[in-house]
C-alpha cells in the first residue's frame, strides 16, 4: 500500500518489462551468478513484482534487506536470498544488479518508472501575484495556474519547487512557488488545460521529466527520489 495521505489521486506506473530488459543485459555482461538489488522493497517499486521479473531474465538470487528476508525466502523459495549485511557487502562469488536493474541516471538501463499526478483547478493570475505558500513566486506576467496532486507526502520533494517541470498534454510546463503537502501549482500560461488532464512528473517516454533533472535540481540521489515516490504513489504494473 501506498504511504503517503490518502485520497490524493497519484498514480506510478512500472514497468516490468523495463526490468525485466535491464536484467537480461546485465546477465549477459556478467562474469559470475548475480543478485538482483531488491532492498527496500525494490527501492518502493515492489519487491515481489521486480524480483519475479528479474528471476525470469535470468538472475539467480536476490540480495533483500534483513527485515525483507523471511518474506522473499517464502515467496521465491527456489532462489538464493542473501540479507544484506550492515555494510552492503555482496558475497565474493556474486555480480549484483542494482541502480541499473531500476534504469537510474548514469547507468544504462531502460527507465521503469512513470509517475503522474491530476489538474483539480484552475485559475488565473495577475503580474506581480504571489504563488504558494510565503508567496516565494511572483508571477512575471498576467497567466494561469494549476493547480496539481502531488506534494512532498507523496515524495515530490520541496527542493523541486521552481526548479522542475511536468508535463501536461504533450508540454513542459513549471512548478512555482512552494511545494505543498499534497499538491503543487503550475503555471500553463495560455494552454488549454483543464481540471482532470493527466500530469506527469517523472516519465519513462522521450521529452517527459526525468530522475536526473529532479537530481540536478534537488542534489539529492536519484535513488532516494525514485524511493520516496515509488513507496507512496499508488501503483500499476505493465509488462
Amino acid at each position: 500500500m501506498p504511504i503517503g495521505r490518502p485520497g490524493v489521486e497519484v498514480s506510478a506506473v512500472i514497468d516490468l518489462g523495463a526490468i525485466t530488459r535491464n536484467a537480461r543485459a546485465a546477465v549477459a555482461s556478467a562474469l559470475t551468478p548475480l543478485l538482483a538489488d531488491v532492498r527496500h522493497d525494490a527501492l518502493g517499486h515492489g519487491l515481489t513484482q521486480v524480483a519475479r521479473a528479474a528471476l525470469d531474465a535470468g538472475v539467480e538470487g536476490l540480495l533483500v534487506s534483513p527485515a525483507e528476508t523471511d518474506a522473499a525466502r517464502a515467496a521465491f523459495p527456489d532462489a538464493t536470498i542473501v540479507p544484506a549485511s550492515p555494510a552492503a557487502a555482496v558475497p565474493a562469488q556474486w555480480a549484483l544488479v542494482s541502480r541499473e536493474l531500476y534504469g537510474l541516471p548514469g547507468t544504462a538501463g531502460e527507465p521503469v518508472l512513470r509517475a503522474a499526478g491530476r489538474v483539480v483547478n484552475v485559475k488565473p493570475v495577475r503580474a506581480r501575484e504571489g504563488v504558494s505558500y510565503g508567496y516565494l513566486h511572483r508571477a512575471p506576467t498576467d497567466s494561469r495556474l494549476a493547480l496539481v496532486t502531488g506534494g512532498y507526502a507523496q515524495g515530490v520533494v520541496r527542493a523541486l519547487g521552481s526548479r522542475a517541470d511536468v508535463m501536461i498534454d504533450g508540454r513542459r510546463h513549471p512548478i512555482v512557488g512552494r511545494v505543498a503537502m499534497d499538491v503543487c501549482v503550475v503555471d500553463i500560461g495560455d494552454d488549454p488545460v483543464a481540471i482532470g488532464d493527466e500530469v506527469v512528473y517523472l516519465g519513462t517516454a522521450d521529452g517527459e521529466p526525468t530522475l536526473a533533472e529532479w537530481a540536478e535540481a534537488t542534489k539529492l540521489d536519484a535513488a532516494e527520489l525514485a524511493v520516496g515516490v515509488a513507496s507512496r504513489f499508488d501503483k500499476e504494473y505493465r509488462s
